[in-house]
């Protein structure tokens, strides 16, 4: 999936904004105010070892899940710059299947709405 997919799969969530509080190589993705997805260019602009720079993506994460995840995929690692235990962080290497990965941001989407109160979840119309 490209950055470009993701962006706009991300901002497709209803509600979804795209805010740059770090700067502006930092795309944070929210809902109402709540960050739930970030994006940018990988680890302190450094590439892999082949000198490719990939996207790295944050999304918030069941911590049992989040765990599984980082043993099944090399590229999910815990949360860059975020709580290790409720985020990881996905690296865009193309070696995650798009299912996975929309799933993932779908997930990150929920988790982050059902801890808004009633009338916010309401306002977002959603059909979780």
């Amino acid at each position: 999936m490209s950055a470009e997919q993701i962006e706009r799969y991300l901002l497709a969530k209803p509600g979804s904004t795209l805010d740059y509080p770090f700067g502006e190589d930092v795309k944070v993705f929210k809902v109402k105010n709540k960050m739930f997805a970030t994006m940018a260019t990988g680890k302190m602009g450094k590439g892999d070892d082949a000198g490719n720079m990939h996207w790295w993506m944050n999304l918030k994460c069941d911590p049992d899940e989040a765990v599984m995840l980082r043993d099944i995929f090399p590229s999910i690692i815990s949360g860059y710059h975020m709580n290790k235990r409720l985020w990881n962080t996905i690296i865009l290497d193309g070696s995650i299947p798009q299912g996975e990965i929309e799933r993932m941001m779908d997930n990150s989407f929920i988790l982050v709405v059902n801890k808004m109160t009633k009338k916010d979840q309401q306002s977002l119309s959603l059909h979780i």
